[in-house]
């Protein structure tokens, strides 16, 4: 039995025109990927003028040398809070006597009744009703 050659990943376009997606890919790898990450299509980290910082290779090896359940070993030290003040650090508290004369009273507002105008009895019905339309 004979291997076969790979095929080309070859689509149709809405307009009916074959791309090649893998020629379009290694022809645009180089070029700086849409986003804020900084990297290129290929997946290096770019520098200003676009120049290759570090590889996608060196990226992958660091992000896998440490487990990200890893434990490191140093403790964390434990900063102490600041002394609280004491009681007879602060200062005395001033008391001030409230009398009747010095609290002020609020006015109570005024209920206002809407007036309720009186219609004539003599008037019904649609007589009654086409009265404001004159």
């Amino acid at each position: 039995m004979v291997a076969r050659a790979p095929r080309k990943r070859m689509y149709r376009t809405m307009q009916g025109r074959m791309v090649d997606i893998e020629k379009l890919r290694a022809a645009n790898e180089t070029v700086q990927a849409v986003g804020n990450m900084n990297v290129n299509a290929r997946g290096d980290v770019i520098g200003p003028g676009g120049k290759v910082v570090a590889p996608k290779s060196e990226v992958i090896t660091k992000y896998y040398q440490k487990p990200k359940g890893a434990v490191d070993d140093t403790p964390i030290v434990k900063q102490t809070p600041a002394a609280k003040p004491k009681a007879e650090d602060k200062p005395a508290m001033k008391t001030v006597k409230i009398t009747p004369k010095s609290v002020e009273k609020k006015p109570e507002p005024k209920i206002v009744t809407p007036k309720v105008e009186e219609k004539p009895a003599d008037k019904k019905g649609i007589d009654a009703a086409l009265d404001g339309l004159e």
